[in-house]
């Protein structure tokens, strides 16, 4: 997958959340859970903007890292509104909670490709 790719789908992910929020009853619980998902779920589109333009291999392994962070964060938020019933599609938190996984797996493996990345670019400077 592209970096393109990755971005396109973190845009649907962003507009899929902003869609499920946007469909919960107006009460407290919704409103809460909503607002905290709105913003963890938003998150990871702009932050893996920011990440392309990350000032150093160490810049870009943190931010791909608040990436995951937001997308863990999400998928909790979407488990707890999927068990207290706070949405009006099913469908749709099922089809977020798989699509967060993924995400969170394509992250993890990013993440860990990049830090081992790193460190032997690293370990070949301090041979030198």
């Amino acid at each position: 997958m592209n970096k393109q790719d990755l971005e396109e789908r973190l845009i649907s992910f962003a507009v899929l959340i902003i869609d499920i929020i946007e469909s919960m009853p107006n009460t407290r619980a919704a409103n809460h859970m909503g607002g905290q998902l709105l913003r963890s779920g938003t998150s990871p589109a702009l932050n893996y903007g920011e990440a392309q333009s990350g000032e150093s291999r160490n810049d870009f392994i943190h931010k791909i890292k608040v990436v995951l962070k937001e997308l863990r964060e999400s998928h909790v938020g979407l488990r707890i509104i999927h068990r207290s019933r706070l949405f009006s599609s099913e469908e749709k938190i099922l089809l977020a909670l798989k699509e967060a996984n993924e995400l969170i797996a394509i992250f993890v493996s990013s993440a860990k490709t990049s830090q081992k990345n790193s460190q032997a670019i690293t370990s070949k400077i301090k041979i030198r």
